[in-house]
């Protein structure tokens, strides 16, 4: 079978699409048939050695896919060959063929696509854990979603109309913040045009946001902290800008500002619990036609590196899918 591999660490541009052996599952395990694969922006900074993930080398990138269990290992009770599931996977996606731990696994809802699958579990897994559990975004809030155009930051916005907050997106360019318009955002800032601290203030009567949804870091971070209301929430979900921004802490002190971090692959793994409940609302909402996973373009597996140096330029809007 043929898989993306990262031998060495650096650029898109240095993966491989190789031939590899098929793996075949240990105790707890599954292989699954991959489908389909979504790219997101961890993807870009593990083959970099940048990410808090670092898996050994040689390994594929690849966090989340969808596909059908090809063959389940010893004491896999609930999945058999032939079930079509969801998975996420840390790394080793980017695979025609994928081992990973039964306990990844969820499956595929009736009638969403391997596409669709793909781009699912992250994004809105993530912008899940970030406003209803660690932001408390309740309804009538206002929130500020920076990055809002890209997968995470779509979904923000989907959950934030969900639990009836008012949504501001985001983002540096039109076309962008017309996504941004159409996954239902309620006002839109362009970082290229607006002053953000301005526009902001202007938009809120002078009050400020409840909650900042940060996935970009860089020059945004400070001023959207600013711009918080009182008793107001940072969440920290990433740094696509690529700069981690050093904030003044003596603004938290003023606000009653609460920064908080939001790590949702860890969340996964140490509340599964709460992981599971998230997934159940996620899917409700889903099927009640709330969120709508935006793929703006697919491309063969052969040619992941070319989706990866579009997702490293912050030209990706909503997901981009890898098929095999």
């Amino acid at each position: 079978m043929k898989a993306v591999l990262c031998r060495q660490y650096g650029p898109p541009d240095s993966l491989r699409f190789e031939d590899v052996d098929s793996p075949r599952p240990g105790p707890g395990e599954v292989v699954i048939s991959t489908k389909a694969a979504s790219v997101n922006f961890p993807d870009v900074l593990i083959i970099q050695n940048k990410y808090q993930f670092k898996p050994p080398l040689p390994f594929s990138p690849g966090s989340e896919l969808a596909g059908v269990i090809k063959e389940v290992g010893e004491g896999v009770k609930h999945w058999k060959a032939g079930d079509k599931v969801i998975a996420f996977t840390t790394y080793g996606a980017f695979a025609e063929e994928v081992k990973t731990e039964a306990s990844r696994l969820l499956p595929l809802p009736e009638g969403m696509s391997f596409e669709t699958g793909a781009a699912f579990l992250l994004t809105y897994g993530t912008s899940d854990h970030a406003l209803r559990d660690r932001g408390a975004l309740r309804a009538g809030e206002t929130v500020l979603v920076l990055g809002a155009a890209g997968g995470v930051g779509l979904a923000a916005i989907e959950i934030g109309k969900a639990l009836g907050a008012r949504v501001i997106a985001c983002a540096s360019s039109g076309e962008k913040l017309a996504v941004c318009r159409s996954h239902g955002a309620d006002e839109l800032i362009d970082y290229a045009t607006d002053d953000l601290r301005e526009r902001i203030k202007a938009l809120t009567e002078g009050r400020g946001v409840d909650v900042v949804y940060d996935a970009v870091g860089g020059p945004y971070s400070e001023p959207a902290f600013r711009s918080l209301a009182w008793r107001g929430r940072l969440l920290v979900v990433g740094f696509a800008a690529g700069d981690i921004p050093k904030l003044p802490l003596n603004l938290a002190l003023l606000k009653g500002a609460a920064l908080v971090g939001v790590f949702w692959g860890d969340f996964a793994r140490r509340e599964p619990k709460a992981f599971a409940d998230s997934m159940r609302q996620l899917g409700e909402w889903y099927r009640e036609g709330k969120l709508k996973p935006h793929v703006s373009q697919t491309f063969p597996l052969s040619k992941a590196a070319d989706a990866l140096k579009l997702m490293a330029a912050r030209q990706v809007k909503g997901k981009v899918v890898l098929t095999t």
